[in-house]
């Protein structure tokens, strides 16, 4: 049913969760894993010089490269994992890849924010869930009873 299923990672230690499902369900229809980090720094546009913009890329990129070699590091041997750090706005590039064809599902974490929180940030997940052409399965990953690993997965850019 699914040959390609789609991960999207900010890199943080909860998309973990995430992961998981998507292992458990490639393993069950023997499909690949694409981790993809998105590189968005159009909320950066404010700064004075494009200079500072480009050490915010690079560092960015730097994070994303970090990101996906953790998803594949947490891999099964019996799974194949692709990655690709992108770049553009998150929800549009994940849309991008989640194609027929391309890839047929989507498993993401979302962290439930609601309320004032939700309209001011937006939700690339519930952007992500209007406009894929496929299924986006939705993992809650910073549910009260998951248990709460120190931050040690992250990867510090300097």
């Amino acid at each position: 049913m699914y040959d390609c299923i789609l991960v999207p990672t900010d890199g943080s230690p909860e998309v973990e969760h995430a992961l998981e499902y998507a292992f458990d369900l490639a393993r069950a229809h023997d499909a690949t894993i694409r981790v993809i980090y998105v590189v968005n720094v159009a909320g950066y546009g404010g700064l004075p010089m494009e200079t500072a913009l480009e050490g915010i890329s690079d560092a960015l990129r730097k994070e994303g490269e970090a990101a996906v070699a953790r998803a594949e590091e947490l891999a099964p041997d019996d799974i194949e994992v692709e990655t690709a750090v992108l770049e553009g706005s998150p929800s549009r590039v994940i849309v991008e890849h989640a194609q027929p064809g391309e890839c047929e599902l989507v498993v993401m974490g979302t962290h439930g924010r609601g309320g004032i929180n939700r309209l001011l940030l937006g939700s690339v997940t519930e952007r992500v869930v209007r406009h894929a052409p496929v299924p986006v399965l939705t993992v809650q990953v910073d549910s009260p009873d998951m248990e709460r690993q120190p931050d040690r997965n992250r990867v510090a850019v300097e």
